[in-house]
């Protein structure tokens, strides 16, 4: 029986508890439409596709394992996978059953009714050459001819038997008992026992090498000889790469030599550290972030960044909301990246302006704000940190780069890895888990940073307050296991309410202990130069903030009356005296438009303007004792004024003093999604489920109801096959889409039927195979028209050119 075969049964096998544990790993297999039977469920699970989801979610122990089952090549027995391993007796051979555990419940190893275990197609498929070896001397030697295989019996000393079958048969005896192979290689000549050797080393890589290169008469020699006695095999003409069978190069390795096989992860420096230190860090760092990130999105708020004609939003502009914001760029990076992908911001033609939502998100306490950040964080599929590419050239921020699972498996892997830690230590140094996060996710995004693996996530974390000592805080916990609910009540404990108050200091500075809240906040920044931001924030009067303040519209008095409600005692005399004779002299002089006209009531003032030797450019002309004329326009004018130090207020045409205060802008175009896979990262620690899939209750019931249906159903034909199907469009998909299965075929109806995105493995006339991602799909035989995310555009697909899908 063949691997996709025994599938079936197997989970037919099962009870419903376990079964269920097969789902909750593989989410697309129960996915809506919701599976009728186990033979649809196993169609599902050995999708190329799905096999490819859920292979970066293994720790390395099972892909050593399953690698070390691909070599060799076919269902084999769980002795001769342990004999491979060095896994044959006592804590290795325990680890080892674990690990097949592991691999049962993702439904890519599983044994059959005799013992032998068995791996899904796709995933046969994942190495070239699993652990550096070629195929079995049977597969290799198919096309030999019968006299082929009697000259190499010959030279090997061997008495050939009279058919073919026997002939390979002996020659596959022979191969498989390693002293043989050793001994006649012992009788080779150096040449052949080098070229050998040399190729059955681990290190070196893919099973086959061209044989007659530039490498020389004697290693064609070597070859030969080799090539006489079944060693290394050709094909019948001897013409491309000889291929070393895999019973030859196990012998040639020795009998000490295993595959590697690391059932424990590796044990980083740790320090002791309890969990209140833990918390006070985490408190600490999650409260800074709280505070800078809604400082840069004040900025962006300000000032909307411009984006690059490239996409994404350049150094330069980074560099500017930093800044302003009083923060570093990896803050200012991930604060970006996860308020886009929260909905916080949206792309307005060629700027990056918060929406609305925006707006109501300031609003909230510092606890809710970082709640929506780490959210969008755990399931962003990027290191929003990654400040530069491979060849060291700068990254820009939201530059919408394609969704890298990798990246999700790392973050997911650093949580394991941080929670794998004993109790009561830490990492002594955050790059310390590094390696950890390489076992828990080998297949990750490692993004180092200055050669370090998972620097820039790891960074990330201790931001955030995910990590903190090198250990996993309340925050962490919480994103593992994918609990909202304890991911809020872990912040709203952690991080402290918004500061309303603030200490006005006699040195005209204004200091916020904490987040401060929304009102605070922009009371200060309209009236005050930001300093510094974080746990602890500061502003600094001047004239110049003061004259800003007045600029805006704010009255003396109300500035005066807002800051003494926002102080923790009395306003100074200095800040009084200063928000006093900022006023007295603000609007002294009235700039309107004409070109334009400057007029006061200081004829003084104005004639000292008219003389005035640095706004000579504005080109001032006296009409009158108290009016002016300017040949630039009234910003220009202004301005001029200002940078000498006046403080001129501009009037509308009507006369009416002209309030130089806006509204913030904010995104005209929709809030596109967040950027993440479809498929959602699988935990073993944590059910998830995504829209269409039962939760953990549900797969329990869904799995008792498929055991009890018929084990499978027949390939789908709609013109008399008698296959039950569920809607005339399933019917009608299957009278077109000749080459998907039942399962498959359901899968797209559904998606035409309920309006749910789609990705399909689509063969174009020319040949090309490539996979699509399709939405907004409509069935028009023997075509489906849809919205193709590949091109951004609405294509139209041949339903018998798709020949798998999935959900996306």
């Amino acid at each position: 029986m063949t691997s996709r075969s025994t599938l079936a049964p197997w989970l037919g096998s099962l009870d419903a508890p376990r079964l269920a544990r097969v789902l909750a790993a593989r989410e697309d297999a129960a996915s809506a439409p919701e599976p009728r039977t186990v033979g649809e469920v196993a169609d599902r699970l050995q999708r190329p596709g799905s096999v490819a989801a859920a292979l970066p979610r293994l720790p390395l122990p099972c892909l050593q394992v399953a690698e070390a089952l691909a070599a060799l090549a076919g269902p084999a027995s769980r002795d001769a996978l342990a004999k491979l391993l060095g896994a044959t007796g006592g804590e290795a051979a325990r680890r080892l059953d674990a690990t097949l555990e592991v691999l049962a419940d993702h439904a890519l190893v599983w044994p059959d009714g005799a013992g032998a275990l068995h791996m899904a197609p796709p995933l046969e498929q994942a190495w070239e050459a699993p652990l550096g070896l070629d195929a079995p001397l049977a597969e290799l030697l198919a096309g030999a001819t019968s006299e082929e295989l009697r000259a190499m019996l010959v030279a090997l000393g061997i008495k050939p038997p009279s058919t073919k079958p026997q002939r390979l048969a002996a020659l596959v005896e022979h191969h498989g008992d390693p002293g043989a192979v050793t001994e006649v290689v012992a009788r080779a000549p150096a040449v052949t026992r080098k070229l050998l050797t040399r190729r059955a080393d681990p290190a070196a890589g893919r099973g086959r090498f061209i044989l007659f290169g530039s490498s020389g008469p004697e290693s064609e020699t070597g070859a030969r000889w080799a090539l006489d006695r079944g060693l290394l095999i050709t094909d019948h003409h001897r013409y491309g790469p000889a291929r070393m069978p895999l019973e030859v190069a196990l012998a040639l390795r020795g009998p000490s030599w295993c595959a590697p096989f690391d059932p424990l992860p590796p044990s980083p420096q740790t320090v002791s550290v309890s969990s209140a230190e833990v918390e006070r860090e985490a408190a600490a760092t999650a409260t800074a972030f709280a505070g800078q990130a809604a400082s840069v999105l004040a900025a962006c708020s300000a000032a909307p960044p411009a984006r690059l004609k490239s996409g994404g939003i350049g150094a330069r502009e980074l560099a500017r909301i930093g800044k302003a914001a009083h923060a570093d760029d990896a803050v200012v990076r991930l604060t970006l990246e996860t308020a886009y992908a929260a909905g916080l911001l949206g792309r307005d033609h060629d700027r990056v302006v918060p929406t609305e939502a925006y707006d109501a998100w300031a609003d909230r306490q510092p606890a809710e704000r970082l709640t929506a950040l780490l959210h969008a964080w755990h399931h962003l599929a990027l290191t929003p940190t990654r400040a530069r590419d491979e060849d060291d050239k700068a990254l820009p921020a939201l530059a919408g780069a394609p969704p890298c699972g990798g990246c999700l498996q790392a973050r997911d892997g650093l949580l394991h890895a941080a929670a794998g830690l004993p109790p009561g230590r830490g990492a002594t140094t955050g790059s310390g888990l590094g390696p950890l996060v390489a076992w828990y996710r080998p297949l990750a995004d490692a993004s180092p940073l200055d050669g370090t693996p998972f620097a820039a996530l790891i960074r990330e974390a201790e931001l955030l307050g995910a990590l903190a000592r090198g250990a996993l805080s309340p925050i962490g916990t919480a994103l593992l296991e994918d609990d909202e609910t304890g991911l809020a009540s872990a912040c709203r404990r952690l991080l402290p309410t918004a500061t309303r108050t603030a200490r006005i200091g006699a040195d005209l500075t204004a200091v916020v202990t904490g987040t401060p809240s929304a009102p605070l906040a922009s009371l200060l920044d309209s009236v005050a130069d930001r300093e510094t931001s974080g746990t602890g924030s500061v502003w600094r009067f001047s004239t110049g903030s003061v004259r800003r303040a007045l600029d805006a519209g704010h009255t003396p008095d109300g500035l005066t009356a807002g800051l003494a409600a926002v102080a923790s005692g009395p306003l100074p005399q200095l800040l009084t005296r200063l928000i006093t004779d900022t006023a007295r002299g603000h609007g002294r002089v009235r700039v309107a438009p004409a070109a334009c006209v400057i007029h006061g009531d200081d004829p003084a003032l104005l004639a000292e303007l008219a003389v005035h030797r640095r706004l000579a450019v504005l080109g001032l002309r006296r009409l009158a004792p108290t009016v002016l004329v300017s040949r630039s326009p009234l910003e220009t004018t202004l301005a001029a004024l200002r940078a000498e130090g006046y403080a001129p207020v501009a009037e509308t045409a009507d006369g009416a003093v002209r309030i130089e205060k806006t509204g913030p802008r904010r995104a005209t175009a929709p809030v596109p999604a967040p950027r993440r896979p479809g498929t959602a990262a699988g935990r073993p620690h944590a059910v998830r489920h995504t829209a269409g899939t039962p939760a953990a209750a549900g797969l329990e019931t869904l799995a008792a109801r498929l055991l009890t249906a018929p084990l499978t159903m027949p390939d789908p034909d709609p013109f008399g096959s008698g296959v039950p199907f569920g809607t005339d469009t399933e019917e009608i998909v299957a009278g077109y889409a000749k080459r998907l299965s039942y399962a498959d075929v359901r899968q797209l109806a559904h998606s035409v039927d309920a309006g749910t995105p789609l990705t399909v493995e689509y063969v174009a006339t020319s040949g090309n195979r490539t996979v699509r991602t399709l939405s907004r799909l409509a069935l028009d035989p023997p075509y489906l028209t849809a919205w193709c995310h590949l091109r951004e555009d609405e294509r139209v697909f041949t339903l018998s050119r798709i020949h798998g899908v999935m959900p996306s």
